[in-house]
């Protein structure tokens, strides 16, 4: 059913007590064993019969499904909790199979493919009638990606060549970069989990939209705007922010809804440094006496100059891909400590800083403090 709604949510209470299989393999290997092969055979084959499968990609875990079967993206939709007019992304394993799945090929794809795949970059084409509407959440256009993770490879094509994926969480969560996490959301909902360790990047993937006039960035991430800008000359960025209220049907992943949000209220902070540690602290201050566990989201910068109950440092200021691959899981680990306030640094909006703080704001709904500068 298209539309915004949440699924069936009969099929997800039977989700509940449904066998979970965790296969493991090696983190990024590039040729498995006997062992990892047949699980990743297997998995396959519970995707081509209708099943549910969460995989390791290089950015985030997918939860994936057969990207050709309706019903397969419907089993996605409700074991997530997920809108249905929020579009999945498909994976390919073989370039030459998004002619199967796309009207036409427009000259800049091949472009980005050549510089960009296999890798964390998605790109939003005109879909053929061979992909189901309830894919694309009722669009004409199809988002289209080929991980580079040699398990998500071998997966995909044991499944038939095309796995429809979102990440493998519950809807509104922080995204999924280690099994456990997948475990923690997904268990009893889903057939099986391919654990393959921690994930190398952190942060979904870019997406790109190219049937635009210009070519359009929806949602950035490891592959930055100047990555693109240097191979396709002028690329747009999608700046309108779509409310959680409106009827317009989002053309890519999060633009429309609340993500990767924990369970406390999130509030983001942008200052200069020491006027950022003071408010905080004030604003802690306050609310422990409210009865509120605090808790901050730092760099290494500042890390000592805190007083929260529950103190994340994610990483340096210096180390962007740092801070993208402990961002989500610092998240989950407030709800784990029963942090109930959380405040965070606000962070650079270019290159991968743009796709970090994009992710903070929509964990935080928006909710930012900006301080006046001093004079």
């Amino acid at each position: 059913m298209i539309g915004g709604n949440l699924g069936d949510y009969r099929f997800r209470e039977v989700c509940q007590n449904m066998e979970t299989k965790i296969v493991r393999i090696r983190r990024e290997a590039d040729a498995f064993d006997e062992e990892e092969e047949e699980g990743l055979r297997q998995a396959g084959e519970t995707i081509k019969r209708g099943g549910l499968v969460a995989f390791p990609t290089e950015t985030v875990y997918g939860l994936g499904g057969d990207a050709l079967n309706p019903e397969s993206a419907r089993k996605i939709y409700a074991a997530k909790g997920r809108p249905s007019d929020n579009p999945l992304i498909v994976h390919i394993s073989r370039f030459e199979d998004i002619c199967g799945i796309v009207e036409y090929l427009p000259e800049t794809a091949e472009i980005i493919a050549d510089a960009f795949w296999p890798g964390p970059l998605t790109m939003i084409l005109p879909k053929s009638d061979k992909v189901p509407s309830d894919v694309t959440g009722g669009l004409n256009t199809v988002a289209v990606r080929f991980p580079s993770h040699p398990a998500a490879k071998r997966l995909i094509a044991y499944s038939g060549g095309y796995v429809a994926a979102p990440s493998a969480n519950v809807s509104g969560r922080p995204s999924p970069t280690t099994a456990e996490h997948v475990v923690k959301d997904m268990k009893g909902r889903i057939e099986m989990i391919v654990d393959g360790g921690k994930v190398g990047i952190g942060l979904e993937s870019t997406i790109i939209d190219l049937t635009a006039e210009v070519p359009c960035i929806l949602r950035p991430g490891y592959v930055t705007r100047e990555m693109l800008g240097r191979v396709l000359g002028k690329v747009d960025t999608d700046v309108t922010i779509i409310r959680p209220d409106s009827t317009e049907t989002p053309k890519a992943p999060g633009m429309k809804y609340r993500h990767y949000a924990p369970a406390g209220a999130l509030v983001i902070v942008e200052g200069e440094p020491h006027r950022v540690v003071d408010y905080v602290n004030r604003r802690i201050g306050a609310d422990r006496a409210c009865g509120e566990k605090t808790g901050v989201l730092v760099t290494e910068e500042l890390r000592g100059q805190y007083e929260a109950d529950v103190i994340k440092c994610i990483g340096s200021r210096s180390d962007e891909e740092g801070i993208a691959r402990n961002l989500f899981s610092a998240l989950r680990e407030f709800d784990e400590e029963g942090v109930t306030r959380i405040y965070s640094e606000s962070f650079s909006s270019q290159g991968l800083g743009q796709a970090i703080m994009n992710r903070l704001l929509k964990a935080a709904g928006h909710q930012v403090v900006r301080l006046q500068t001093e004079l």
